[in-house]
């Protein structure tokens, strides 16, 4: 699913809310829509594990069921983790930051280590994008807590090969992994790279403490405890240090 677009899983999620039967509810008016919200979708050419969405139901299901049913409709990998009942506010509002594994195939690890090294020691990286009204430049540094060459990931590896792991700010605009790949290559003269892969890892609010990264649906699952139904244990997301300045 890494090259579907946001909009090609908003409609795999209505055709299988439709087919497991959940009573979504609809706007009103001419042309009534299900009252989806598709919060903070991954760009098109990543994959993804910790997208979110919220649904307005007609009637009260209960959460586990809503799981169980929404997760069997959905095709081959794409699967329902988690379900709760929300909580009042905002849920976008707690998506801050994400955590993102880059995979950089041809790139070093020694290599990948001096980019991120000029890059975190940088006050700002200037990166260029493509975007609707045209070329944009912005900032990429500023957004980015924590960067570090994965060295674990690499060490079997016998092809050249870097594995970066990345915290990012939600900033507006959007700096995405791949801006964060551009900027590497700006600071460092790395070499161009044709496919990174690359993958969320998790989102959520910023912890105050840790700087970690927090499970962005706990505000709803302490409102109604039974009110949370999960396929399998979440994982802690790892914490993530910002960088010193």
């Amino acid at each position: 699913m890494r090259f579907a677009s946001h909009r090609d899983i908003a409609r795999v999620l209505e055709r299988a809310l439709r087919r497991a039967e959940v009573p979504v509810a609809f706007s009103a008016g001419f042309t009534p829509h299900p009252k989806l919200s598709y919060v903070n979708a991954a760009p098109t050419g990543v994959a993804s594990e910790a997208e979110y969405f919220e649904i307005t139901l007609a009637e009260p299901v209960a959460p586990d069921e809503v799981r169980v049913r929404l997760d069997d409709a959905m095709p081959d990998g794409l699967d329902v983790a988690e379900v709760v009942k929300a909580a009042p506010g905002a849920l976008a509002d707690r998506l801050e930051v994400s955590e993102w594994r880059v995979e950089l195939p041809g790139v070093g690890p020694d290599d990948a280590a001096e980019a991120v090294a000029a890059f975190t020691a940088a006050d700002t990286v200037e990166v260029e994008r493509s975007t609707k009204k045209g070329r944009r430049t912005f900032d990429a540094r500023a957004a980015v807590l924590h960067l570090e060459v994965d060295g674990r990931a690499t060490r079997d590896r016998d092809e050249t090969y870097a594995i970066l792991r990345m915290v990012v700010r939600h900033t507006t605009p959007a700096v995405r992994p791949d801006d964060v790949v551009n900027g590497l290559r700006r600071v460092a003269d790395l070499a161009r790279l044709s496919s990174p892969v690359m993958t969320r890892l998790a989102q959520g609010p910023l912890s105050d403490a840790s700087d970690a990264i927090a499970d962005p649906l706990a505000a709803d699952a302490q409102a109604d405890p039974a009110g949370r139904a999960v396929d399998t244990p979440r994982p802690n997301p790892p914490a993530r240090s910002a960088p010193d300045a």
